[in-house]
C-alpha cells in the first residue's frame, strides 16, 4: 500500500530544556531560522507524505499555531514588500495535511502511536519523534518507503554509535549478515547490547505494529516502549532496518545534542559557514 500518513510524537515536556519548555514546547526550539518539528515534516512532505497527525499534549499549542496560515503576518509582510519572506510563511501550511490529538494518559514512546491508531486505520505509516532529525541529501523517510516497497514489511531507521553510548538508545540485533531484526533491547548496558546498531525515532510500520502494541506491557520507567512492541513484531513479521545514506541521525533531546545540531545545520548554511568554521 501507498504510505501516505505519518505521526509525529510531541507530547514530552522537555524537562531537560527547562525553563525555557516551561512555556515553550521543545520541538519548537530553533534551528537556525526554523524550529525542529518542520524540519521533521518538511523531510516527510520531501517522501510525498499527505497527512500529518501530530500526538500532542494541552502545552502544545503553538505548533498548531506554526502550521496554521497566518493572514495577519502575511498581510503586514506584504505592506513592507517582503514578497519573498510572504511566500516562505505560505508554505508552511501547505506541507501536508495536519491533524492533532491530545496524547491519551500514560508515558512512553509508543503511546503516540497508540492514540492515533484510529485515525492511521489499516496503513502502513511514517512514526516520528519529535526531537529526532535525519540530515541528509534525500529524505529519509523516503529512503524508508523506498526499502519498505521493495521488502514490504515494517522498517527501522538506524544507526551505529559508539560502545559509550549504547545505554541510551534502543539497540537492535541482526539475524546473521542480513538487515532483519532479530532482537532489539531499550538502554542496554556495554555488556548486554547485542550491537552498537541504535534504533532513532524514524520507523516505517505497518499496521501489524497494532497487534503487537496490544501485547506490549510496562517496562522500563513504568512506560510503553515501542521497543518492545518491535521485538513482538519481529518474532512473528519480518522486519528490516535501514541505515542513513548520504547523511546522519541527529538528535536534539539534549541541550549538548541540540547545540551540536545546530552547528552542523550551521555549517551548510552560505551566510553562517565561515563564521561558525
Amino acid at each position: 500500500m501507498k504510505v501516505r500518513k505519518a505521526v509525529i510524537a510531541v507530547a514530552g515536556f522537555g524537562t531537560r530544556f527547562l525553563p525555557v519548555t516551561k512555556t515553550t514546547p521543545k520541538e519548537m526550539l530553533p534551528i537556525l531560522d526554523k524550529p525542529i518539528v518542520q524540519y521533521i515534516v518538511e523531510e516527510l512532505s520531501a517522501a510525498g507524505i499527505e497527512e500529518i497527525i501530530l500526538v500532542t499534549n494541552w502545552q502544545k499549542k503553538s505548533i498548531e499555531d506554526h502550521f496554521d496560515p497566518s493572514f495577519e503576518l502575511e498581510h503586514q509582510l506584504l505592506a513592507q514588500g517582503k514578497k519573498a519572506l510572504v511566500e516562505e510563511v505560505k508554505k508552511i501550511s501547505k506541507l501536508a495535511k495536519f491533524v492533532y490529538i491530545r496524547q491519551i494518559e500514560g508515558y512512553g514512546n509508543a503511546l503516540p502511536a497508540i492514540t492515533a491508531r484510529e485515525l492511521l486505520g489499516n496503513e502502513p505509516f511514517i512514526y516520528a519523534f519529535g526531537d529526532d532529525l535525519v540530515k541528509s541529501r534525500t529524505s529519509f523517510s523516503k529512503q524508508l518507503i523506498d526499502t519498505y516497497k521493495k521488502h514490504g514489511c515494517s522498517v527501522l531507521g538506524v544507526q551505529e554509535v559508539s560502545s559509550k553510548e549504547v545505554s541510551k538508545y534502543g539497540i537492535v540485533g541482526l539475524k546473521g549478515k542480513t538487515r532483519f531484526v532479530d532482537a532489539i533491547v531499550e538502554k542496554p548496558s556495554r555488556k548486554n547490547a547485542p550491537s552498537r546498531l541504535a534504533a532513532f525515532g524514524r520507523y516505517l510500520f505497518t499496521p501489524d505494529i497494532f497487534t503487537a502494541l496490544e501485547k506490549t506491557q510496562k517496562g522500563k520507567g513504568n512506560e510503553y516502549w515501542i521497543a518492545d512492541a518491535i521485538k513482538i513484531l519481529a518474532r512473528d513479521y519480518p522486519v528490516i532496518v535501514q541505515k542513513v545514506i548520504g547523511g546522519k541521525w541527529l538528535t536534539t533531546g539534549d541541550p549538548v545534542s541540540y547545540l551540536q545540531a545546530i552547528i552542523e545545520y550551521a555549517k551548510d548554511d552560505p551566510k553562517l559557514k565561515k563564521v561558525i568554521k
